[in-house]
């Protein structure tokens, strides 16, 4: 199976990174990286795909303590559109969330929003998200899924957790940590931008979802989200790659059907 994966605009370990895309053994891997993945998207790559791996944090550049974001194209927007609608499907990691912070079609697609400065969600203000790297915690499997088959009931985990809008109405929770979601466990995000790392200082965001993997429909495909996956002890994690060959799997548009 053919599987195109997007990254770009966020740091990671592409040794590490690599290794992982190199663990999926069933699929014909095309990876590209932002600006170039947002043209070939656009110029129509999605329909020679079975599948989509977003790793991506597209629309964003950091400079000077600020970001400034810019929306995706309209052809990406409509190939994006016309492959979900098409039956296609994807699997977004980690901080995929905070993709494209003009293009709000991105997070009612993904089913929630990182926020890298305060903005509005679904019409609503909202403050900047939290952060918090290195959380040691125990993932508990909640559904009964083709995503989470084979998977023990409780996994440990260490990984940055994010504090962030989840539409929990709108997904399949699948996945949840035993962490507490709050102010107090969190960074801002908006500090990290300003060069102020770690800090909370001055800083408020209500108690937020645990969900840290869920399903949901777009238009006639499948998406998944997965949380995990900020560097190369998560990469390396049985029970992640097997979340994610199990994902990958449940979205893939097989060829010929």
């Amino acid at each position: 199976m053919r599987l195109l994966v997007l990254s770009g605009g966020h740091p990671y370990d592409e040794a590490a990174f690599g290794a992982l895309l190199d663990s999926f053994l069933d699929w014909d891997v095309t990876h590209l990286l932002h600006p170039e993945a947002e043209a070939a998207v656009a110029g129509g790559i999605l329909a020679n795909m079975d599948g989509v791996l977003f790793y991506d944090m597209p629309g964003y550049h950091f400079a000077d303590g600020k970001v400034d974001c810019t929306p995706p194209s309209e052809g990406y927007k409509a190939a994006i559109t016309a492959y979900f609608a098409s039956g296609g499907g994807a699997v977004a990691m980690h901080h995929a969330l905070a993709g494209w912070a003009l293009g709000p079609e991105w997070a009612e697609m993904l089913g929630g929003r990182f926020l890298y400065q305060p903005g509005e969600v679904r019409g609503k203000a909202c403050r900047d998200s939290g952060y918090r790297h290195d959380v040691a915690y125990t993932a508990t499997v909640v559904t009964d899924h083709p995503v989470t088959a084979g998977l023990p009931a409780t996994f440990a985990v260490c990984d940055e957790l994010y504090l962030a809008q989840v539409f929990a109405e709108d997904v399949e929770p699948l996945i949840t940590a035993d962490h507490a979601f709050v102010r107090d466990n969190f960074y801002s995000a908006a500090a990290a931008v300003a060069g102020q790392m770690f800090s909370n200082r001055g800083w408020s965001h209500p108690p937020g979802s645990n969900i840290v993997g869920w399903h949901k429909r777009v238009d006639q495909g499948k998406l998944v989200y997965l949380q995990f996956g900020d560097g190369p002890d998560t990469y390396a994690n049985p029970h992640v790659r097997q979340i994610l060959s199990n994902a990958l799997n449940f979205i893939a548009r097989k060829t010929g059907e």
